[in-house]
């Protein structure tokens, strides 16, 4: 993956450093938004004119986005292209990895297990998986299956030992491996550090819980339940079944600019921490349920909204970080919560508002400059807000 949601501005940031560089960023002809709205939704013209800008301005490949309303149904529109080479547009209803997205799914089942009486939070991730961690300074026995949630267990990432994306892209993992791989490295000086070793270990405490695959644990108790059409499990498979845009990485070469074919991936090198795959209407439908109270009693998702501060760097400005969900403060009042994934090609961002609102925007080329991360951001927020 070069799951750059375990690091999520490091797209950024090495996209940043080939302009610098002297690399000639060339945008993608773009192709005008598409539209199609339930009567009374309004034409969302703000939100549109961030869309298109994304792919007119900035020049990523593609971007999709669904705005489901409470108050006037669905709204969804796209730009650009799903495809370079054959000049496929863009489309809302198609598939696409999701990455980090993947963890809210997961902390959903862990917290679910925990209204079960099966799992408690607070108790130390020795008690489930006994001498898992215990090598390099690291203890089990002093790590709470709660601090994996939040990503303060002070465990490291497992993807920071490698050196490109080509050392795992075609290669199965198995998770014991990829936490193995996590516990080789030193460990991080912050207190909040993000890494989806932590929710690989999250895996590993659903499967010896419940005695399943935790890939099966999660089908059943969210996939399959709310109809998720679209969301699956890919395992070794590496290419993306059904309609799907290809996913691009801009790269320098020689001072020019190419776009990588990243879209066959195996994405076990993630596993309960980013390899899902889904739809805007997938992932819409699942936060929807999530944020208003079907997946899991009040309680337990007020636990999930307790936030801690985290690294900007890692995330974006003003975000906090709670029990697989992230809160940011939305400028026409309140907190969005959601998530976002970025790995090799794929990028996903989805959040709901406090009126019920929710977006879900899918791009397939990851944002290759500052100004294009944060018009990705802006985008959530228009579209949020925005009030036509």
């Amino acid at each position: 993956m070069t799951e750059n949601d375990a690091k999520w501005g490091r797209g950024v940031r090495r996209a940043v450093a080939l302009v610098a560089a002297g690399a000639v960023i060339g945008g993608t002809a773009a192709v005008p938004a598409r539209a199609a709205g339930t009567q009374g939704c309004g034409d969302r013209a703000a939100t549109r004119q961030v869309l298109d800008r994304i792919t007119g301005v900035h020049g990523l490949t593609g971007a999709a986005v669904r705005v489901d309303d409470p108050r006037c149904g669905t709204w969804t529109a796209a730009s650009g292209l799903a495809d370079r080479r054959t000049g496929r547009p863009m489309g809302v209803g198609m598939r696409g990895r999701i990455g980090s997205i993947t963890k809210t799914f997961t902390a959903t089942t862990v917290l679910a297990l925990a209204g079960e009486g099966r799992i408690s939070l607070d108790a130390p991730v020795s008690r489930y998986l006994p001498g898992l961690i215990g090598r390099n300074g690291y203890d089990g026995r002093k790590i709470t299956v709660r601090s994996l949630l939040r990503h303060t267990s002070g465990l490291p990432d497992h993807m920071d030992t490698f050196a490109s994306t080509e050392e795992f892209r075609f290669r199965h993992f198995e998770p014991e491996e990829l936490v193995e791989r996590a516990l080789s490295l030193p460990a991080p000086e912050a207190d909040w550090e993000y890494s989806t070793t932590n929710y690989v270990i999250a895996g590993l405490v659903i499967e010896k819980v419940t005695g399943h695959r935790a890939e099966d644990e999660i089908r059943r108790r969210i996939i399959a339940p709310l109809r998720l059409r679209d969301t699956y499990w890919p395992g070794d498979e590496v290419r993306i079944r059904g309609p799907h845009p290809r996913g691009y990485v801009r790269q320098g070469d020689g001072g020019a600019v190419r776009w990588a074919d990243y879209t066959e991936m195996n994405s076990t090198v993630a596993w309960t921490g980013g390899a899902l795959i889904s739809s805007p209407r997938d992932v819409s439908v699942f936060l929807g349920a999530l944020l208003g109270g079907r997946l899991l009693p009040p309680r337990l998702l007020a636990e999930m909204k307790q936030t801690v501060a985290l690294d900007p760097d890692r995330v974006w400005d003003g975000a906090r970080y709670g029990l697989g969900l992230i809160g940011t403060p939305l400028r026409c009042g309140g907190t969005w919560w959601g998530h976002a994934g970025d790995i090799d090609g794929f990028t996903a961002i989805a959040g709901v508002a406090p009126s019920g609102r929710r977006v879900s925007i899918a791009f397939n080329e990851n944002p290759s400059t500052k100004e294009a991360f944060d018009d990705e951001l802006n985008l959530v927020q228009t579209a949020l807000c925005d009030r036509r």
